[in-house]
């Protein structure tokens, strides 16, 4: 440009721009469903939606479709471990998978512990179920997280892969089975020991007016050692844990455990953009994410896998909290 400039009746130097063409975001993949989840991508379909009121998947599958070196722990209800678009998205405990049925065989102290565990305990017991038993909640959360995507089936998963590379590995910590209470604290040890590094949760506390101590020393064992072997050696895919809650569905500004500093907490938003009527709120919430609004119909929950290879919606913090 300088010796452009150095000659005699150049005024002035521009350059040439480059053209892009300005064209509508559209769908890279092939999952027959994925139009009936605007919480990915928000065209304002029908009244009461506002488009772009979603995660702006399309641009962030520009950069990442989910990696298998990630493990999530699905902290919830049984995940349908079988569902066509999530079985090959499951963790899988190979010893136990290719072991004796009835035996630890990796002594981890967990007995067939294949897809993740069952910590749930029934009424009059405190042995651990152990066999998830697969529930509506924990599989259409799952489902949000990384049910496989671009495979010509049910809708898309966040970080469900691209249909080549694979995505996330999903690890069903079962804690909701029925009206059962649950070692909740030892799924999240669990977890953090058996490669987890992320650890989902959409549920809380009933009644609670603050979260036990045991639990939050479970979680900040999370936390800590997520990702790490015992000899300190980060040996996941980050040295350390992520734990994700919902903040709460009864529109009032205080919940547990989600209001603890060491997690990020989730409040939820309609196809509007707007908080939804149920969210909870505070200054202690985090982010907030699409978790559907009932009001906005037909569509304005959050769509995502069901048992028994069915593809449905539901709505709340808990649908919010695995966009995160």
């Amino acid at each position: 440009t300088q010796d452009l400039s150095a000659i005699e009746g150049v005024e002035k130097i521009e350059y040439m721009p480059v053209i892009v063409p300005t064209q509508a975001l559209t769908n890279p993949f092939n999952d027959p469903y994925f139009d009936y989840q605007w919480h990915y991508h928000n065209t304002a379909p029908k009244d009461g939606y506002v488009a772009g009121a979603d995660i702006n998947l399309l641009k962030a599958w520009n950069l990442e479709t989910g990696d298998e070196s990630v493990i999530v722990a699905i902290t919830d209800a049984g995940v349908d471990y079988k569902h066509e678009d999530l079985a090959g998205a499951m963790w899988v405990n190979e010893a136990e998978l290719n072991g004796t049925p009835g035996v630890d065989d990796d002594n981890n102290e967990y007995v067939d512990d294949v897809y993740g565990y069952n910590f749930a305990v029934p009424d009059g017991s405190n042995t651990m179920i152990g066999t998830i038993k697969p529930e509506d909640h924990g599989t259409h959360v799952a489902g949000t997280v990384g049910a496989i995507t671009n495979n010509g089936k049910f809708g898309a998963g966040i970080a469900g892969g691209n249909g080549v590379k694979k995505g996330v590995r999903l690890m069903s910590c079962q804690t909701i089975s029925g009206n059962n209470g649950s070692y909740i604290q030892r799924a999240f040890v669990y977890a953090a020991d058996n490669g987890a590094v992320i650890s989902q949760n959409s549920w809380s506390l009933l009644n609670a007016t603050s979260t036990p101590s045991y639990l939050l020393d479970a979680m900040d064992y999370f936390t800590d050692y997520a990702g790490i072997d015992e000899n300190g050696n980060q040996v996941g895919p980050m040295a350390g844990g992520v734990i994700i809650f919902a903040a709460g569905n009864d529109n009032t500004s205080q919940a547990y455990p989600s209001m603890y500093d060491g997690v990020i907490a989730v409040a939820s938003t309609g196809p509007s953009g707007s908080k939804a009527s149920y969210s909870n709120f505070g200054n202690w919430v985090d982010i907030s994410a699409p978790g559907g609004e009932n009001g906005a119909q037909p569509y304005g929950n959050v769509y995502s896998t069901i048992p028994g290879n069915e593809f449905g919606q539901m709505s709340g913090t808990s649908m919010a909290c695995p966009h995160v």
